[in-house]
């Protein structure tokens, strides 16, 4: 099955300055956590879990999941995240997604595998009709010593470093499968969308 080839991590280890420095993970949308509506979406698409976190680390854990954190202080930022889970990761590839994005489509893994090998790429990234979403992104676990040695080189945008290497881009018609919530207003929004239809959007 296509799944056991693909570890997913989901990105909780952000500082969420625009949510008041809230966990954004652990944020309630419609009484439950924001990153259990994403390992809902995400978990039948893959064959192992992970969770990168750096605080809050035994409510991450509560979930069921190994929990990494950055070996970085000071919140070097999402690419950092990557770069463990790469490290960790014991299948062929990764999938990374965001904890805050409720809405991801449930084909998106196989959707971006079958891209990937197709174009005979090491990067696959989604965009949303509208813009890029480099944090949502299927990457071979060959890239893994490559990523590291970009860290230790200050380079941390993950959008440029994705974009270096050999890259394929999925557009996705749908671009509310991958709403993010980065303030109160947004998140209010998703939950007025999930109380119109509980499984909207799904593709």
């Amino acid at each position: 099955m296509l799944q056991t080839e693909i570890t997913a991590v989901i990105l909780a280890g952000g500082r969420a300055q625009r949510m008041q420095g809230l966990d954004k993970g652990l944020i309630r949308l419609a009484d439950k956590p924001l990153v259990q509506h994403v390992i809902d979406r995400i978990k039948p698409q893959v064959g192992e879990l992970l969770i990168s976190a750096n605080r809050n680390l035994e409510e991450y854990k509560n979930f069921g999941y190994p929990v990494l954190s950055d070996p970085q202080q000071d919140y070097p930022g999402p690419l950092a995240g990557i770069a463990t889970a790469l490290q960790q990761c014991r299948t062929d590839y990764l999938l990374v997604v965001p904890c805050d994005t409720p809405f991801l489509p449930a084909t998106l893994a196989s959707t971006l595998l079958a891209q990937l090998k197709q174009d005979a790429s090491d990067v696959c990234i989604v965009h949303d009709g509208q813009r890029l979403q480099p944090l949502v992104a299927l990457l071979s676990r060959s890239l893994a010593l490559v990523l590291e040695e970009s860290i230790r080189a200050g380079h941390l945008k993950v959008e440029r470093w994705m974009l270096e290497q050999q890259h394929t881009i999925v557009h996705f018609p749908e671009p509310g499968c991958f709403i993010n919530i980065n303030n109160q207003n947004e998140l209010l929004n998703a939950e007025q969308l999930i109380n119109k239809n509980p499984a909207a959007p799904e593709r």
